[in-house]
């Protein structure tokens, strides 16, 4: 083997571990798993030690048979394949692999190259066509893409089975320890008919969790009402409750349905259910006990069968003690209750509802958007979002709506998140003297806990942006009791 072509030499080892470089250490990260398919056994050796050099875990097969095998029985980032051999060629090598494993990339090398073939491999998905002798500089940097857009495709793949998969609970997105625990108490309690109570701040998705147990419940076909209580007047409120007769009060020039009745079977939310007024509340109590509910200007009693989940971003034990809720209503209301976190307290979750949004805002608005970069995620990752998934909702489409060139960037974030000035140059001295004197395990430590602090724990972007593997960062995380 030359510096700049790969020949076939006999006797080169094909050992699965990287291979060391004179004068340098070993890498510490594989780059990649890369499977080497060649009837020419010493040429697919001496291919594998030059990538094993520079960090790649190969694997060799020398026959197209033995390759298909392997392809079946392991997962590889790329495959290098030659095109003419004796039983299997690399056209079939290239169907096997995108059947077997769609996200594996797979590079074509021959000796026999034409246009045809090569056009037809690239028409069949191939990521590179290259022809022998194969210059070693071009080999390598090739075989990163190749990894590097494999690793891509399976962690999107990942990414849109959590996002589609939300639980079996539409609308419901998030795999952070605190949704999980959520989404666990949801299942359990879809399935009845028993009064739910929602607490959370505003914002953080009341209901949405509403809507995703009336749709997991056996009342899924009937209707779903919603109702916020705090934006009516008494009166009005009534009215829309329970409905009301001709005549009842002025304007009242024909007899209305009211919310129960048109959710009869079904499923009400009252939302903000800590504003509602006390001699509303005292009627809505009968509801919950008797089943029936009373029009407004109407003696008549009428039997409804709905189901009540209501919520509330208040402290109802306060209002309580205050004398602004009934405590009767309150544990009629409360059979079963649900916290719901802040996004602050599930960080983890917003790479994904980034993503969620991202895909639905783009079809709302018809534009086509490959993603956020990493600097603007940074941005939202650092951000305390008082106003919950609401206001990240709300920024997604800001920066969707804006956009012009199909990636999220800074300059397409809302003022909000675009934060404060650079620092100068004298405070970031003063940060940096700050440092002086301490040991460099203290120092190391430190940048590692800020930097998964300001990236939400995220630890695949903290090692990213810290230049090392996701190994090397468990490591750390562990020795320094993170």
């Amino acid at each position: 083997m030359t510096n700049s072509s790969v020949r076939s030499s006999k006797g080169k080892s094909a050992a699965a571990a990287p291979v060391e470089r004179a004068g340098s250490e070993p890498p510490a990260e594989s780059s990649g798993k890369v499977l080497i398919i060649d009837n020419d056994a010493a040429h697919a050796e001496v291919v594998a030690e030059s990538l094993q050099r520079v960090g790649f875990c190969c694997q060799v097969a020398t026959s197209g048979t033995e390759g298909a095998r392997l392809i079946e029985q392991d997962a590889f980032d790329v495959v290098i394949t030659d095109l003419v051999m004796s039983d299997i060629d690399g056209m079939g090598i290239l169907e096997r692999t995108k059947t077997a494993q769609p996200e594996a990339e797979v590079i074509m090398v021959t000796g026999h190259g034409t246009i045809p073939s090569a056009v037809e491999a690239m028409q069949k998905g191939a990521f590179n066509y290259l022809l022998k002798p194969l210059d070693v500089a071009q080999l390598r940097a090739i075989t990163a893409k190749a990894a590097e857009s494999a690793r891509l495709r399976r962690a999107v793949q990942e990414l849109n089975r959590r996002l589609d998969e939300k639980f079996g609970f539409e609308g419901v997105v998030g795999s952070s320890r605190q949704m999980r625990e959520v989404i666990e108490r949801l299942k359990r309690i879809a399935p009845t008919n028993a009064s739910v109570l929602i607490q959370g701040e505003t914002g953080t998705g009341k209901e949405l969790v509403a809507q995703a147990i009336h749709h997991n419940s056996p009342r899924r076909n009937k209707p779903f009402v919603a109702l916020n209580c705090a934006a009516l007047s008494e009166n009005i409120l009534e009215s829309e409750l329970f409905g009301h007769v001709k005549g009842a009060f002025t304007d009242a020039s024909f007899d209305r349905v009211g919310k129960f009745e048109y959710a009869n079977g079904g499923t009400m939310f009252l939302d903000e259910v800590g504003d509602m007024p006390l001699p509303t509340q005292i009627k809505l109590l009968r509801v919950l006990e008797n089943g029936e509910i009373t029009r407004v200007g109407s003696n008549d009693p009428i039997k409804v069968n709905v189901r009540i989940i209501s919520a509330t971003n208040q402290n109802l034990e306060e209002a309580i003690e205050s004398g602004k809720f009934r405590s009767d209503l309150y544990h009629r209301l409360k059979v079963v209750s649900i916290r719901l976190p802040r996004l602050m307290d599930r960080r983890d979750d917003i790479p994904i509802l980034i993503e969620y949004f991202i895909r639905q805002f783009s079809a709302q608005h018809g534009k086509q958007i490959r993603g956020m970069s990493a600097a603007a995620r940074q941005k939202f990752l650092a951000y305390d979002w008082p106003g919950n998934v609401r206001q990240l909702r709300n920024a997604v489409e800001s920066m969707v709506v804006v956009d012009i060139d199909g990636l999220l960037d800074l300059d397409d974030l809302p003022e909000e998140l675009a934060g404060p000035p650079p620092q100068t140059s004298d405070t970031a001295n003063a940060s940096l003297v700050s440092l002086v004197g301490k040991p460099l395990e203290e120092i190391e430590k430190l940048f590692i806990a800020e930097t998964l602090r300001f990236n939400g724990g995220n630890r695949e972007l903290t090692a990213q942006q810290l230049g090392i593997g996701q190994r090397t960062l468990y490591r750390k995380i562990k020795q320094y009791g993170l």
